[in-house]
């Protein structure tokens, strides 16, 4: 199971990279092994995997834009379990200077080839807005998951952001699915979020996942610590809800891969 999966939402504080490290880890936790692509320049995610983006000589800027090798690149993320390539401030030049390029779209599906093979899981940690890194993370993911606050304007912004994967779709990746939609920083007794909520189970089914990540202190505090959630405080909220997350995602993808492998024919003269 290879698996490439864009982690993206065009709305800002929405709990993206809290999803990515912490997927991460809760998926490494479970023995698979996961391969984190920072690819936002603010380089949170990879401050949150215990790796200082001030200190890094090379990132994902040589890797899009000096044809780097990706072995070269990547670190191993002993604290949080996974290897990281990280990203800092660097990534804003690419952002620029890929504009003038050949294939600049697909940029990062052509290097990640190199190692994607390596990895039960890519994760994609995407910039909050639709620019060249983000075009070239929906370009190289064969999925799309979206962390969602169930607040007013999620379900507008969530609009848009379907709109451009039909279009990324349409224009350089076929293949490209709406992994699901996870609702984050969950509030119970808000009623607004219980509306929201309700909304997306009733436009888009089981794409939304059953897992919903609450709004935890303890979750707040783990990247200040440089850590996942799951080695900074396993027994909190935060930590059972990611590794629940981790599980329904496993799930699903067996699910998948079960229902695409060709049934066998039935013995003659049993009954199907």
């Amino acid at each position: 199971m290879n698996r490439i999966i864009a982690i993206t939402n065009q709305k800002g504080g929405v709990g993206k990279t809290t999803t990515c490290v912490n997927l991460a880890a809760s998926l490494a936790a479970t023995r698979r092994s996961v391969l984190l692509v920072d690819l936002d320049p603010q380089g949170n995610a990879t401050m949150g995997s215990g790796v200082d983006k001030h200190e890094l000589e090379v990132s994902g800027y040589q890797l899009l834009m000096e044809d780097a090798a990706v072995e070269s690149l990547i670190v191993n993320a002993e604290a949080a379990g996974y290897h990281l390539l990280p990203g800092n401030s660097d990534l804003t030049a690419a952002e620029v200077q890929l504009m003038n390029v050949d294939e600049r779209e697909a940029r990062l599906r052509n290097r990640l080839a190199a190692v994607a093979g390596n990895y039960d899981y890519v994760l994609i940690d995407c910039p909050p807005s639709l620019n060249m890194l983000t075009l070239n993370a929906l370009t190289a993911a064969d999925s799309v998951l979206i962390p969602i606050q169930c607040e007013y304007y999620a379900l507008e912004g969530l609009s848009a952001l379907i709109e451009t994967v039909e279009q990324v779709r349409e224009a350089v990746n076929p293949g490209l699915a709406i992994e699901g939609l996870l609702r984050t920083m969950y509030d119970a007794r808000n009623n607004l979020a219980n509306d929201v909520s309700e909304q997306l189970i009733e436009h888009f089914g089981d794409r939304v996942y059953r897992t919903i990540i609450p709004r935890n202190v303890r979750l707040a505090e783990a990247p200040s610590h440089g850590a996942p959630i799951i080695k900074y405080d396993p027994t909190s909220r935060g930590a059972i809800a990611y590794l629940a997350m981790a599980g329904e995602l496993v799930r699903r993808d067996q699910e998948r891969q079960h229902a695409s492998q060709p049934q066998p024919a039935p013995h003659p003269g049993v009954e199907a």
